[in-house]
């Protein structure tokens, strides 16, 4: 069991930190009096107490954390969080414990799912605590503790590099962890801040431009009203929104990089960007020409509208809706959700597969129909101008197989329970690719809500196992990972 407490001693600091976020809504709840109250002092104190008291039993525990540590932090941060993060929803809604844990994971995850209806109604202190959930969880609270526990005397290298995607894992920005997790911070804070004044000069209210910022910049999607964005029905709130929505779907590496050189070079170089920006924009213009066509709207001119919101908040793993795009003809938002699987750029606090790994994907199909039409030919996979490692190849085929087969078992899975296939595979693809909502019976004008327990459980597994992009939490539950 001592080999546990260094571990223990950082969830319990990493528990009481969460604590801490707690007050923002707390706070707000007391000047508005808006009823929730008592179910923050009593979630905070909860909470509280109970990383005081992990610290308190394990406070001895010097040793720093091993990799294999790392790993377990990881998923233990991303599974046990959620259990405190759902306190307030139980206390104040009087939801069960399955829904409420749903609601909270679907926030840290920035998945965007939701069980709730009748948010107009909701107590405001409640919508801004699940829009906190998705901004938390954006850059990711282990990103947070690399910048705070060593001040603790905890070091956080191996978390990082267990939590963080893409090639954000294997380089460090600055030459000390802890300054390159409060320069992604700051980063994503300022870009937050210039989210809110956008938001608000476009005509929303502070509180809804807090609340929908925390959303959109944690590309998770939840808001303040059942309607979504249809409850502005403006196309300057929509303009500003998809904006910060692609800026949130780049690498924040190389926001990071451009801001501290001030220079706009890490864009250019960013292998990434450039498939993004082709890929979202021309499925943009698409489907806008589809929706036209068909006469889904009467004009070009809408049809851009709707296709330009709606594409781009799927696409990047939003969720958001000005429109109930379930009644389109069905390639345009089957498209839509194909999109969520591997258009936003690692390290980008979106979901899927990552650009990254689709861009190396389609190069080694590319590379061995080349290799079948010319046997001798040396053709190597390059990204940026820089040949692909064997082990990197070997590592994103493996990846994108157990991405897979987790989909197809889960599917499955939702099949066995009753559900019809498109429902099935949508809410299977959408909480993996931690999107939000999917179509048919959950589609963006319904909720999650249709949902048994069973199903319910299987969908928080997917976003979970999206979260942690497969590897991290299925390595955690092989045997091999618990032998001495």
């Amino acid at each position: 069991m001592k080999r546990f407490h260094p571990l223990i001693r950082v969830f319990g600091v990493l528990l009481m930190c969460f604590a801490l976020t707690m007050l923002v809504p707390l706070l707000l709840s007391w000047v508005w009096q808006d009823g929730a109250t008592t179910a923050y002092d009593e979630a905070f104190l909860l909470t509280f107490a109970t990383g005081l008291g992990l610290w308190w039993s394990a406070r001895r525990a010097t040793t720093d954390l091993k990799v294999r540590d790392g790993f377990l932090m990881v998923v233990m941060v991303w599974t046990l969080l959620p259990v405190f993060a759902a306190l307030p929803l139980i206390l104040q809604l009087g939801i069960s414990f399955t829904d409420a844990y749903f609601e909270a994971v679907s926030g840290l995850t920035t998945t965007g799912a939701t069980v709730i209806s009748g948010l107009d109604d909701l107590p405001p202190s409640i919508n801004l605590w699940r829009g906190m959930m998705v901004w938390l969880g954006g850059m990711g609270l282990i990103v947070l503790a690399v910048a705070v526990l060593p001040l603790l005397g905890i070091g956080g290298r191996q978390m990082f590099k267990a939590e963080t995607p893409g090639p954000m894992k294997d380089s460090q920005l600055t030459p000390r962890m802890t300054q390159t997790a409060k320069g992604l911070w700051g980063v994503y804070a300022a870009i937050t801040l210039a989210c809110i004044l956008g938001l608000k000069w476009a005509g929303m209210d502070w509180f809804d431009a807090v609340m929908h910022s925390f959303s959109t910049m944690g590309l998770g999607g939840f808001s303040s009203h059942d309607a979504s964005f249809g409850y502005w029905d403006s196309p300057a709130i929509e303009a500003v929104t998809i904006f910060f929505m692609l800026l949130a779907g780049i690498n924040f590496a190389t926001h990071f990089l451009a801001v501290h050189g001030r220079s706009f070079a890490p864009y250019r170089r960013d292998p990434e960007i450039g498939w993004y920006l082709v890929v979202v924009i021309g499925s943009v213009i698409g489907i806008a020409i589809y929706l036209a066509a068909l006469d889904v709207y009467p004009d070009f001119g809408t049809a851009l509208r709707f296709a330009a919101f709606n594409v781009v908040s799927i696409a990047t793993t939003t969720g958001y809706a000005n429109t109930d795009y379930n009644l389109w003809p069905a390639f345009a938002p089957l498209w839509m959700l194909f999109l969520s699987c591997f258009a936003t750029s690692a390290g980008s606090t979106g979901g899927g597969i990552k650009m990254m790994r689709a861009i190396i994907l389609f190069k080694q199909v590319y590379r061995e129909l080349m290799r079948a039409m010319h046997p001798s030919a040396v053709w190597p996979v390059r990204v940026g101008g820089m040949p692909v490692e064997s082990k990197i190849l070997f590592a994103v085929l493996a990846f994108g197989f157990m991405y897979s087969v987790s989909i197809a078992a889960l599917t499955l899975l939702m099949s066995l329970s009753g559900l019809d296939t498109i429902t099935a595979v949508s809410a299977v693809v959408a909480s993996i690719n931690n999107t939000g909502p999917g179509l048919n019976q959950v589609g963006p004008a319904t909720t999650f809500a249709i949902l048994d327990d069973f199903q319910t459980w299987i969908c928080t597994f997917a976003m979970l196992l999206g979260r942690l992009e497969v590897f991290t939490l299925l390595v955690v539950l092989t045997p091999a990972f618990w032998r001495k």
